[in-house]
């Protein structure tokens, strides 16, 4: 969790400045380092290392205070992280490790090599901050226990006011943001959240029991991250509680960690959309990049063979109608970006949980949309056609192939996504090149097939 810091926040890194850092580094001016460094946010100062050399950036890090250094650590690409970990001793991780909040701390360990990872944890002095993250260790990074931190403000039910106060005092020393205040019994299960103001009014003697609201949105440890991010942007949460299968309060998760599930889900989308299989960035390897992009190029490929099969079936169509050749990029284009539109939709519905109803009722809905958008867009065509070529069933044929090969196009769109959400698959793979390499192929073989049945061929 990024704790507010009195810095000024830069919201343009220069190349100027980078070359000068990169030059008081080579100088070793230590003094004129931290002096020029000490104007920025610690956002900043990590945009800064990443555009440095590991060596470089290492030098910094060793410089500045761990205070600070640990936050800007944790705001850095997690690549470039990972180099500069490697060249701090096990004793400098744990002391970066010590100024962080539980969750960050776990993740920043969990980075590490197994080996790594049990002497950094031994070097940590504060035994309480230590089995914490092992505790948080253990949880899978994709559910709300990977995400949750230990650092929370509990108050008992059986408290008096001036109990929960000083108490409240106390716990509030290791929080860096007090979002909710959460009240459990004597079994440590969560029963409800308290409101400050109604602390506030409360008498100093009245007991917790009696002003707290026993209404409090929580999450399961093992609930998936994603869904957590629902909840979460659903009810506009700043922050929800974790409990176990016996609703003993665990932690809780802030809106720091879920806009950074929402963005790596959004990026992973997106990626898959592309028709990438692997997370990858522009910055690694061939061979990863190769890996992770060549499985869906093969599937164009096999749709190019696919259509190329199809187009030789109907060589005869072709010496007699030549024209019907120069319209095919035409038709696979248009079934293409027609399901490409009807899948997206579809995905950031289900993302969204905005998809209700049957499927049934979207694929009709999806067909009659696809019947508008194809009527008018063929009347187009069939001006043109008969126009530049001068034959109406020439016309009609690659017109009303368009309408056919639109709405075809359109219910793979919409049907696909929704299986595969059905089926427990991620929906974003249907926005990528498995729909348009499937509808490539349909909607040739459907112009085809109605061009000839039309111009009875």
């Amino acid at each position: 969790m990024v704790e507010e810091q009195d810095e000024n926040i830069k919201f343009t890194i220069s190349n100027e400045l980078i070359e000068k850092v990169e030059q008081l580094v080579q100088s070793k001016n230590d003094e004129a380092i931290l002096d020029l460094l000490n104007e920025y946010h610690h956002a900043d100062i990590a945009e800064i290392l990443e555009d440095l050399n590991t060596e470089q950036a290492s030098y910094i890090i060793k410089l500045l205070d761990s205070e600070k250094t640990s936050e800007i650590l944790m705001e850095m690409d997690e690549g470039d992280r990972e180099k500069i970990l490697a060249t701090l001793s096990t004793k400098e991780i744990a002391e970066e490790i010590e100024e962080l909040d539980t969750d960050d701390a776990a993740d920043m360990i969990a980075e590490l090599s197994e080996e790594r990872q049990i002497e950094v944890i031994a070097q940590i002095e504060d035994e309480e901050h230590k089995a914490e993250i092992r505790e948080l260790l253990t949880y899978d990074e994709d559910t709300a226990g990977g995400l949750m931190a230990k650092e929370l403000v509990r108050v008992n039910e059986n408290w008096t006011v001036t109990e929960c106060v000083r108490e409240m005092r106390a716990q509030a020393e290791n929080v860096t943001r007090v979002h909710s205040i959460y009240v459990v019994d004597g079994n440590e299960k969560l029963i409800g959240r308290l409101s400050l103001k109604d602390l506030l009014m409360a008498s100093p003697r009245a007991h917790i029991s009696t002003v707290y609201i026993p209404k409090v949105d929580f999450v399961d440890v093992n609930e998936d991250a994603e869904e957590v991010a629902r909840i979460m942007q659903k009810y506009d949460l700043e922050a929800i509680p974790v409990v176990d299968e016996n609703k003993v309060l665990l932690g809780r998760i802030t809106i720091d960690d879920i806009v950074d599930v929402i963005k790596e889900e959004a990026e992973k989308d997106y990626q898959m959309a592309a028709g990438i299989t692997q997370d990858v960035e522009a910055d690694d390897s061939i061979l990863q990049l190769t890996r992770a992009r060549l499985p869906w190029l093969f599937l164009g490929l096999v749709g190019g063979i696919g259509a190329f099969l199809i187009m030789e079936g109907f060589k005869g169509t072709f010496e007699k109608y030549a024209v019907l050749f120069f319209f095919t990029p035409l038709i696979a284009a248009m079934a293409g970006n027609v399901g490409v539109q009807s899948s997206a939709i579809i995905v950031q519905g289900l993302a969204n949980d905005d998809v209700k109803g049957s499927i049934n009722k979207r694929l009709i809905k999806e067909m009659f949309l696809a019947a508008l958008n194809g009527f008018i867009l063929a009347l187009f065509l069939f001006a043109f056609v008969w126009i530049t070529k001068g034959s109406f069933l020439t016309a009609l044929a690659i017109s009303v192939s368009l309408v056919a090969v639109i709405i075809i196009a359109g219910l793979i769109g919409t049907f696909v996504p929704l299986f595969l959400d059905k089926k427990g698959i991620d929906p974003a793979i249907a926005t990528g090149p498995f729909i348009t390499t499937s509808n490539d192929i349909f909607g040739i073989l459907i112009y085809f097939w109605i061009a000839k049945l039309i111009l009875g061929i």
